[in-house]
C-alpha cells in the first residue's frame, strides 16, 4: 500500500485529496448538473419537439433552440412553429412527435389548444408558481423555468469561453514573460499593467454603445480579454521559479528546443497553481454577465440568461418568483466555482500539503 502511495502520480495525489473534500464535490457534482442541462435544455423544456416524422421524413426541431437556422424551414411554410402537437396532426395525420419534458416556450406564451389537454399559462401577478408553471410565468406569461433552464446555456457558456480566452492569453504571455525575462519580460509586465487599469464594464458599455447588434458573444470576448492579467503574472511567477529546475537544465543539454521545454516540460508543470485564478474567473464572468444583463446592456433581446429574469423581477417587485429563483441559481453557481477554487488552491498548495 506505501509503495502504491509513493508511485502515485501529482494529479492522481491532487484529485485524492480534492475528493476528500465534500463541500467541494458537491459543487462539482452541481457544475456537472448544470453541464447537462446547459446541453439538453431543449430536451427539458420546449415547444418544438425533439424528434418528429413529419411527411415521411425525420427532423430534429428542437436543435432551434441552439441556433434558429437549425430548424427547417418547412416548419414556417406550413405555420407549424407555435402550435406543433395541434398543427403536425392537422398537415399530416401519420405524423408522430417526442416532445420535451415540459411544455413551455422562453419567449412564447402557450395558449389554449396549441397542445390537447393544456391550458394557458397566465401572465402578470397571476402568474405564480403551480404545477402547470413550476417557477411562474412572467408578465408577458412566458414560463420561467423554461427561461432559466435554457439561461443556464448562457451562464456556462460566457464562464468557460470568456475564462478560455483569459486563460489562452494570459498563460501564453506569462509563459513567454517568465521564461525569456529581460526586455521581452518588461514590455509585457507593463502591458499587463495597462489592462489591468482598463475597467471590464466600462469597456462592454462602450463596445455596447459603438456596436449596432450586440450579442452575447461581444461580451465574452471582452471579459476574456479584459481578465487575463491575473492569470498571467501567476504562470510569469511559475515559469520564473520553474526555470531554473534541474530536469529544465537536464532538457536544454539534450538539445530540446525552447518551445518544447516551455510547452512540454514547464507548462505541465505550473498549471495546478493556475488552475485556482482560472476557476475563479469562471464565477466571475458569469457574475458579471448577469449583472450586465439585469441592467439590460449585455446581449440581444433574443438571448435568454438569469440576469435578464432578474431585470424581469426588478420592475415587478410583486411577482417574487421572477427574482427568487434566478438569483438563488446565480447564488449557487458562482458558490459552486468558489467551493472549487478554494479546494484546489488547498490541495495543490504544498504548504498546505504538509500542514496536517
Amino acid at each position: 500500500m506505501n509503495e502504491q502511495e509513493k508511485s502515485r502520480g501529482y494529479w492522481s495525489e491532487t484529485w485524492r485529496r480534492f475528493r476528500r473534500k465534500k463541500l467541494a464535490m458537491g459543487a462539482l457534482v452541481y457544475v456537472v448538473l448544470l453541464a447537462l442541462v446547459a446541453i439538453c435544455s431543449p430536451m427539458i423544456a420546449g415547444v418544438k419537439p425533439i424528434v418528429c416524422q413529419y411527411k415521411g421524413h425525420l427532423y430534429f426541431p428542437c436543435l432551434g433552440y441552439f441556433n434558429p437556422r437549425l430548424e427547417n424551414p418547412v416548419f414556417f411554410h406550413d405555420d407549424i412553429v407555435r402550435a406543433y402537437p395541434r398543427r403536425l396532426k392537422e398537415e399530416d395525420p401519420q405524423s408522430w412527435a417526442i416532445f420535451p419534458l415540459v411544455y413551455n416556450d422562453t419567449q412564447y406564451r402557450v395558449r389554449e389548444g396549441d397542445k390537447p389537454g393544456r391550458p394557458e399559462n397566465p401572465y402578470g401577478t397571476h402568474g405564480h408558481p403551480s404545477r402547470q408553471n413550476p417557477c411562474g410565468t412572467n408578465v408577458y406569461g412566458y414560463d420561467v423555468f423554461s427561461m432559466l433552464v435554457h439561461g443556464t446555456r448562457t451562464a456556462l457558456l460566457v464562464g468557460f469561453v470568456s475564462t478560455g480566452l483569459a486563460a489562452l492569453i494570459g498563460i501564453t504571455l506569462g509563459a513567454l514573460a517568465g521564461y525569456f525575462g529581460g526586455w521581452i519580460d518588461i514590455i509585457i509586465s507593463r502591458f499587463i499593467e495597462v489592462v489591468l487599469c482598463v475597467p471590464t464594464l466600462i469597456l462592454i458599455l462602450a463596445a455596447v454603445a459603438i456596436i449596432q447588434k450586440p450579442n452575447i458573444w461581444y461580451v465574452m470576448a471582452i471579459i476574456g480579454m479584459t481578465s487575463w492579467p491575473g492569470i498571467a503574472r501567476l504562470t510569469r511567477g511559475e515559469f520564473i521559479k520553474l526555470k531554473q529546475s534541474e530536469y529544465v537544465s537536464a532538457a536544454r543539454s539534450l538539445g530540446a528546443s525552447q518551445f518544447r521545454i516551455i510547452f512540454r516540460h514547464i507548462l505541465p508543470n505550473a498549471l495546478a497553481p493556475v488552475l485556482v485564478p482560472i476557476t475563479f474567473s469562471i464565477a466571475a464572468a458569469i457574475l458579471i454577465e448577469s449583472s450586465l444583463s439585469f441592467l439590460g446592456i449585455s446581449t440581444s433581446s433574443s438571448s435568454i440568461s438569469w440576469g435578464t429574469i432578474l431585470n424581469d423581477g426588478h420592475r415587478n417587485l410583486a411577482m417574487w418568483w421572477l427574482t427568487f429563483f434566478p438569483g438563488t441559481l446565480i447564488f449557487m453557481t458562482v458558490l459552486a466555482y468558489n467551493l472549487i477554487g478554494e479546494a484546489l488552491q488547498e490541495v495543490t498548495d504544498p504548504r498546505q500539503r504538509g500542514a496536517r
